[in-house]
């Protein structure tokens, strides 16, 4: 009998650069720079969908949307994100709940939070009390630290859907 419930993390990193936007749970930050990637490199989503496809034993996004596939160039990753979502429902599973943390000197998160957790919970069917974003800094520290880059973290709760 399949496992009632399966936990998954995710991590993701993209390279800050010119001339991209800044999206980051599928909110567009302002910002002087953006994420580079192959599809709109929101690192914030990309870790969640990797938590998500974790959990359901479906490998990770590199698998599920291959950055060397045309399709996926400069897609929305909410768009790939209802993809997950649907890849995990065919597992048998639904989302409980996320918990993710983005590491980024800069800018200020806070403002973007809560738009970040009611976009997120949509593409879930969550309530956004179920997802919970955090922002950091790394104190001036490696690559995030120095505005290189982003990374996220997070983590997902499945929950096996009864028939």
């Amino acid at each position: 009998m399949p496992v009632g419930l399966r936990i998954g993390h995710g991590y993701d990193v993209h390279r800050l650069v010119e001339g991209r936007k800044l999206i980051l749970g599928g909110v567009e930050i302002p910002w002087t720079l953006g994420l580079l990637g192959h599809s709109d490199a929101d690192v914030l989503t990309h870790a969640i969908m990797d938590a998500l496809l974790g959990a359901a034993g479906l490998w990770d996004i590199g698998h599920a949307f291959p950055d060397h596939d045309p399709a996926y160039q400069d897609i929305s990753s909410l768009i790939l994100l209802e993809r997950t979502v649907a890849l995990v429902r065919e597992k048998g599973y639904r989302t409980v709940n996320v918990d993710a943390t983005v590491l980024a000197q800069r800018p200020k998160l806070a403002p973007y939070i809560p738009q970040m957790r009611e976009t997120i919970a949509r593409y879930l069917d969550l309530d956004a009390q179920d997802v919970n974003i955090k922002a950091t800094t790394e104190e001036g520290l490696g690559f995030t630290g120095s505005g290189e880059g982003m990374a996220a973290h997070a983590v997902a709760l499945l929950e096996r859907i009864e028939d």
